[in-house]
């Protein structure tokens, strides 16, 4: 099923865990889903879940691999999807791609609104009511109403609501902010072991007020979708590194999934805390938060040392926006910089300003492509790129989004590529990442 809000900020991650919790308590092995290119909020519902959450973008994935993902990731559990931004809120203001709704219907799967209700009664009827009749086919089975003021208030709005024959499953009062967050949204609880005691805590002070019964119910609507045949996994080719800590936690379930079905070997390691890097052929590091934890960074100098001698010998490296950070020459945030690894002349600095895209372009060899081929991802930071060279090479060029510089991205200096872009990777780009590792493994 999927949780879907009016807008941004209306409740839907923590309305989403406590569903997850709710499916979890009455029996239900869960699989957790975030429509859109969100790598946070994936992080809480997979707290909730006990179980890795999966990303669902039509933009980045195409019709085909949304469906796929879902019917391989959830077989013999229950999905539940949180929905992204506004139900309706796609690529553009003109239609409807890459939005919850989107998602809904390619998939036939039943939707719950979460309103919030904290400013209005009646209104509240009349909002629904728009979000009904605007789509011939809105997927909407049901209403959570959030921020509720007292018993009057749920009454009031239920009976606003009643003559549109849509069922209210929920009433959750008005709480205070429930999660900490700041300049890319909520705290990641990679960040924060304790995190996930707070996460169920609050789950299930709202799951109280949720009709579960009447939400399986709702969530039994769903259709089947075809039943996923996985190719069989490439014998082993490769060991990648894959920086996972606080800095570095920004990854696609479904991108790790494809290196290990390429034939890669997965070996996580922390760049603020290993003492040194792994034993590997070829490195991924995603995004995340380096520059609240650049202090951190900037202390482990073994490690940014190994991994600018491994650059410098060829080694396949594949980095995406707090990885380019790190793999600079320097980070600078709240007017003090820190010295990062250097691999890149490049120098990268917080604004006030948000880069916040989908991106499409062609690329130019790299560890993750041929040469020629289109790709798509998306962008999302507060940071820039300064003092680049004139002379830097760039591996992908972009029609669509804003890259490093003047709508290039992906930087490359020996075979190591950085981009503020986030790829979802298709099968033969992580074909394409193992390949290059293997060839430096054998070499």
């Amino acid at each position: 099923m999927v949780i879907a809000g009016t807008g941004s900020g209306v409740g839907k991650t923590s309305i989403s865990c406590a569903v997850i919790r709710g499916f979890a308590q009455m029996g239900y092995a869960v699989r957790p889903f975030k429509a859109g290119p969100d790598y946070i909020d994936p992080g809480y519902l997979a707290a909730a879940a006990g179980r890795e959450a999966a990303n669902l973008d039509v933009w980045l994935m195409g019709r085909r691999g949304v469906a796929e993902s879902i019917s391989r990731n959830s077989a013999g559990m229950a999905g539940v999807i949180e929905g992204v931004m506004g139900y309706y809120d796609g690529f553009d203001g003109r239609g409807d791609t890459a939005s919850t709704h989107h998602i809904a219907v390619l998939t036939r799967t039943p939707a719950i609104l979460a309103v919030d209700a904290g400013g209005g009664a009646r209104s509240v009827a009349a909002s629904v009511l728009g979000f009904l009749r605007f789509s011939r086919n809105p997927m909407i089975r049901g209403v959570i109403l959030n921020r509720i003021g007292s018993r009057r208030h749920v009454l009031m709005c239920r009976d606003a609501l009643e003559p549109l024959g849509v069922e209210v499953v929920g009433a959750i009062p008005r709480m205070e902010g429930c999660f900490g967050s700041r300049h890319l949204g909520l705290v990641p609880p990679a960040e924060d072991p304790g995190m996930a005691a707070e996460i169920a805590k609050t789950a299930d002070h709202m799951l109280e007020h949720l009709d579960m019964d009447a939400i399986v119910r709702i969530a039994g609507g769903a259709e089947p979708l075809p039943e996923y045949v996985s190719a069989r996994r490439a014998p082993t080719a490769a060991r990648i590194g894959v920086a996972l800590d606080g800095s570095f936690n920004f990854y696609y379930r479904d991108n790790l999934e494809s290196l290990r079905q390429a034939g890669g070997e997965l070996v996580f390691f922390s760049p603020e805390s290993s003492e040194a890097m792994p034993d590997v052929d070829g490195l991924y590091m995603g995004g995340g938060f380096p520059e609240v934890r650049a202090g951190i960074l900037e202390r482990n100098r073994n490690m940014m040392d190994m991994v600018r001698e491994a650059a410098a010998g060829g080694m396949p490296m594949y980095a995406e926006c707090g990885g380019l950070m790190y793999m600079a020459r320097g980070l600078t945030h709240e007017g003090k910089r820190r010295r990062m690894a250097g691999i890149f002349e490049v120098e990268t600095e917080m604004t006030g300003r948000v880069t916040l895209n989908y991106t499409r372009g062609v690329t130019g060899r790299s560890p993750v492509s041929g040469r020629g081929g289109g790709f798509r991802g998306h962008e999302f930071h507060y940071s820039r790129a300064a003092d680049v060279p004139g002379d830097a090479v760039f591996a992908q060029r972009l029609d669509i989004g804003t890259g490093i510089r003047d709508g290039r991205d992906g930087i490359t200096v020996h075979n190591a590529m950085a981009s503020y872009g986030h790829l979802y990777l298709s099968a033969k780009g992580a074909g394409t990442l193992v390949g290059h590792c293997s060839r430096y493994s054998r070499r």
